[in-house]
């Protein structure tokens, strides 16, 4: 179980992080089609998964927006947004924004790939939601990077991700 705030308030994950050089735990998740994603439809190319809680909060689009950037100058490797929110709001958020760089998903139908990543949100306002961390993973599917942001409201170290990749 990680400790992380919300507004300077102590909330709990469900547990930690996947461990550097570990492979990473599968997952199945809903894209904007309505269709299955799992991690190995991204088999060989380098992965960042970019997990918050909602796409309709500030700090949660603005990581969406700049990853977005990101992924521009960077094209061999796939940038997965990974929420609870619907496909519909992911679709919307993404249309209106134009950003055709990042690959939203969601965890709509079970929180597996919170649980099983260990950013489940398990009490507070936002339990059942996942918290804001960022996860790098190379072609062989071992995390590189990690990062549980410590506040919700903070954004993530963007360079030091980036530079995992």
């Amino acid at each position: 179980m990680a400790t992380i705030t919300l507004k300077g308030s102590t909330i709990h994950t469900n547990g930690e992080l996947p461990p550097l050089q570990a492979p990473a735990p599968d997952f199945r998740l809903v894209a904007t089609d309505l269709g299955i994603r799992t991690l190995g439809d991204y088999a060989g190319r380098p992965i960042l998964l970019n997990i918050f809680p909602s796409i309709d909060t500030p700090v949660c689009a603005l990581s969406t927006r700049k990853f977005n950037e990101h992924a521009q100058s960077h094209p061999d490797p796939v940038f997965l947004m990974v929420s609870a929110d619907l496909p519909f709001a992911h679709q919307r958020f993404c249309g209106q924004a134009g950003l055709a760089n990042v690959i939203p998903l969601s965890m709509m139908r079970d929180r597996d790939f919170a649980r099983d990543y260990g950013v489940l949100i398990v009490d507070g306002p936002l339990a059942g939601l996942a918290a804001r961390a960022v996860v790098v993973l190379d072609p062989e599917r071992r995390v590189r990077y990690r990062e549980l942001v410590p506040e919700i409201g903070q954004e993530p170290d963007y360079a030091q991700a980036i530079g995992a990749l």
